[in-house]
């Protein structure tokens, strides 16, 4: 085929491509024009009768605010003593209950005293005899009858025997083991009869002051100067216990100790708070999250927490404009307690925001104030419930 040819016949396909195009686009259009428009017909019918959004609105408050700062904390007991018997023998008597509340001088448990008070007997006794027989070589030595040196020795024997007795009189109280501070037994760690020593490690029982008790927690070391500027290091800011799911207050107490280092390695300061634990709700050993009120923030700025927006600038809330169309606008928040956050710039007292139905909203859009609507669980039911209906036989 000649070169000629080969050029006719590319040129015929570029006009026949070419005449395709031009139909296919032409009916495209006409098919467009059928349906609406197309894209942009679908878009104008969507959006030209879309009305106001339904909103539920809320007012920017003004109301005195307690600043909080929370931290994980152990509760502690004042006091904690293992007790053990003083001398050796045999626990003739058990008079404690384990978990019963105990006062200083309880008798909690007696050793045999029998060898103690033989013991002091005789050294009574020895005593006794020392004593008449230096009265005897005082007057004797008034008499110059005796030399001073015998006087001397009399004396001292005197004076040991004394000593003695009250030594055997010790070791005889020492049989009766008494509480030494008020506090609740726990777990009985030897039973009547057993044979206890006072080198034993173990003891006879562990009691432990359960009123007042501390609560030792801590905070990041960023927080200490505001504690101080509050005069924390004196003591007295008030403390909140509350439980692992900040649900409940288990006891107030107040701060008592701001610890004089900085844990290096954690870069925390510990912190000490004294509770009254009348209700025992604070057992020692306890996990509690300690919240410590630093101060209190006098008409502040106020919002519900669910008008907190956030996005990839920050925080930001729907304002309500008087001509009812909203404006996104950023805000700061200081801090979040329950259903109240605290609001530090971008509002203003009495304005109107959006509380519920955000995720629908642009800025300018348009909106219907609604009241709030009540969730499935707490909406009315009819007494009976409806039987659900069987499907009908075709």
């Amino acid at each position: 085929m000649s070169k000629r040819a080969i050029l006719g016949i590319i040129g015929a396909l570029v006009v026949l491509i070419a005449w395709w195009s031009c139909h296919h686009r032409a009916g495209s259009d006409q098919f467009g024009s059928a349906t609406g428009g197309g894209s942009s017909g679908r878009r104008g019918g969507s959006g030209a009768g879309r009305g106001p959004i339904p909103v539920v609105a809320g007012k920017v408050e003004q109301k005195d605010m307690p600043i909080y700062l929370d931290g994980l904390g152990t509760v502690q007991a004042f006091n904690t003593v293992t007790v053990h018997t003083r001398v050796d023998g045999n626990l003739v008597q058990v008079n404690f209950v384990e978990g019963q509340d105990v006062k200083t001088g309880d008798l909690l448990a007696v050793v045999d005293p029998k060898p103690y008070q033989a013991a002091f007997d005789q050294a009574k006794a020895q005593a006794s005899l020392d004593e008449v027989t230096l009265k005897r070589q005082a007057d004797l030595r008034a008499r110059n009858v005796i030399d001073a040196q015998d006087y001397d020795t009399a004396v001292a024997n005197a004076a040991k025997s004394k000593a003695a007795a009250e030594a055997a009189q010790v070791n005889l109280d020492y049989c009766s083991i008494k509480s030494p501070i008020d506090g609740r037994t726990g777990v009985r760690l030897v039973d009547i009869g057993n044979v206890v020593h006072a080198a034993d490690q173990n003891g006879i029982v562990v009691i432990t002051q359960m009123h007042p008790i501390s609560v030792v927690f801590t905070l990041p070391e960023q927080n200490l100067q505001e504690i101080l500027n509050e005069g924390g290091a004196n003591g007295g800011l008030k403390v909140l216990a509350l439980d692992r799911g900040n649900t409940s207050t288990l006891d107030e107490g107040s701060l008592a100790v701001v610890d004089n280092e900085i844990d290096p390695a954690t870069g925390t300061v510990k912190l000490k708070a004294t509770f009254p634990n009348l209700n025992l709700k604070l057992w020692p050993g306890k996990f509690v999250n300690a919240r410590l009120i630093l101060t209190t923030r006098k008409g502040a700025t106020v919002i519900p927490s669910s008008v907190v927006q956030r996005g990839p600038q920050g925080t930001y809330a729907y304002v309500i404009k008087p001509d009812k169309t909203v404006e996104m606008r950023p805000i700061k928040i200081a801090q979040t307690e329950e259903n109240l956050t605290l609001v530090s710039d971008g509002l203003k007292v009495g304005e109107q925001v959006v509380v519920d139905g955000q995720y629908k909203l642009q800025p300018g859009a348009h909106v219907e104030l609604t009241a709030p609507q009540k969730t499935q669980a707490t909406q009315a039911r009819p007494a009976g419930r409806a039987k659900q209906q069987k499907p009908t036989k075709s």
